[in-house]
């Protein structure tokens, strides 16, 4: 519906059907990282309308927000009166991120303030609203802070957990920018969700997610592996995330950003992947194994380059099996009504060979799906079938593997409420 700023301001139909994004930016030295979510907002057609606070611009300067956005970019509720800012730029928005998001502003959104441009559009949106915290360390976990943060949470704002990484100046820990490109797929989830946003049902729940490739070494500088991207273990993590749950990502090989707001474990073989995912399960409502692990590892290590022999054939590799993460996961549950989803990838009878894994795995859903060269692995799309042990099959058609993620913590979550049998 055609808002009465938009009304007044001679923009086109074209425009006004794009989606509407009130990009909040508080005065944080991380601001500058958010000229690049705005421009990835703005190249993916979306119709970006910048909200600075006064102290922003102390970082970065309104030219650059209006250049970057095509809109002006005020921090006071007296320009423009006549179009109303303060009420009419929350009105219209199909979403409002605050990002980076100051202590400071988390207390004034959680307390209701109104003291400027930001804050009055932040209470008269009624569209989903994200938070992007950057702060040090001692700033986040302060209790006030985190009081702030559980009562946003609890009204339905998605708060992100900052980064743990480097801060201003010489300090380290968590409260750095989440990476803007995690940050932008997380708001294009919300907005595919519509009015309402992603559903916070995972909230105070502890999930763990495997994702990633592993390698087994066969001397310093081989190894065996396989083509997964980890894409789809991350979008598992990135999801849920939103969702609101406390997300542990046991991520193998894989050269993608930290989702944001999960906790990043690194693991590179797959007898490190059974370590930390038995370590991370330990307290989890649910562990979806969507790591590619190697079946076999190499039955002796080299600990030299294996060289070539001119004229003579190389000696055979002996290979030796890895453990069962998913089947061991399954069989011994770390906690009563504890959820375990596994990964399926095959080449040919795709069903049949999901539906036997299904029962010798032991877990609650499996999620098959056919890979190849050119299928699955690497892929920013996925399709698949999630298989359940109590005989449902649920199609997921082609397209992103967010998609296929929300659908897998679709079924997870009714079926966390339910006693095992």
């Amino acid at each position: 519906m055609r808002s009465e700023l938009a009304a007044g301001s001679g923009e086109t139909m074209e425009k006004r059907e794009r989606p509407r994004v009130v990009l909040g930016v508080s005065g944080g030295i991380a601001a500058y990282k958010a000229c690049e979510l705005l421009r990835r907002f703005t190249e993916s057609g979306h119709d970006v309308r910048v909200v600075p606070t006064a102290s922003a611009l102390h970082f970065v300067g309104a030219a650059t927000w209006s250049a970057l956005s095509g809109h002006p970019a005020s921090t006071e509720v007296w320009e423009t009166v006549h179009e109303v800012p303060h009420v009419r730029i929350g009105q219209a928005a199909d979403l409002v991120v605050v990002a980076p998001a100051t202590a400071d502003m988390l207390a004034k959104a959680a307390h209701g303030l109104a003291d400027d441009l930001l804050t009055n559009t932040l209470l008269t949106a009624r569209c989903p609203v994200v938070f992007a915290p950057a702060m040090h360390t001692e700033m986040w976990e302060n209790a006030a802070t985190q009081e702030n943060v559980a009562t946003l949470r609890r009204r339905g704002a998605l708060v992100i957990d900052p980064a743990v990484g480097r801060l201003t100046g010489a300090d380290t820990g968590k409260g750095r920018f989440p990476d803007p490109a995690e940050i932008f797929d997380l708001c294009r989830q919300v907005l595919a969700r519509g009015a309402r946003g992603l559903p916070q049902d995972l909230a105070g729940r502890h999930v763990v997610v495997s994702a990633g490739g592993t390698r087994e070494p066969l001397d310093p500088v081989r190894y065996l592996g396989n083509r997964s991207s980890g894409r789809q273990g991350y979008a598992l993590a990135r999801t849920a995330a939103a969702r609101g749950a406390r997300v542990t990502l046991v991520a193998g090989n894989t050269e993608l950003p930290d989702p944001a707001g999960v906790d990043v474990v690194r693991v590179g073989t797959a007898r490190q992947l059974r370590e930390a995912m038995l370590k991370a399960a330990a307290d989890a409502d649910a562990v979806v194994m969507a790591a590619a692990v190697a079946d076999f590892r190499p039955a002796v290590y080299a600990p030299g380059k294996i060289k070539k022999q001119e004229g003579q054939e190389p000696e055979p590799v002996a290979l030796v099996r890895n453990p069962d993460i998913l089947a061991e996961l399954s069989a011994d549950r770390a906690r009563p009504g504890q959820l375990v989803v596994g990964f399926a990838a095959e080449t040919d009878d795709v069903l049949a060979n999901g539906r036997a894994k299904l029962a010798r795995k032991g877990c609650d859903l499996l999620v098959v799906n056919e890979v190849g060269e050119h299928k699955t692995f690497g892929s920013a799309e996925n399709e698949a079938v999630i298989l359940a042990t109590d005989g449902t099959e649920t199609p997921v058609p082609y397209g992103p593997k967010e998609a296929l993620a929300d659908t897998v913590w679709d079924l997870v979550v009714p079926r966390l409420a339910q006693p095992r049998g």
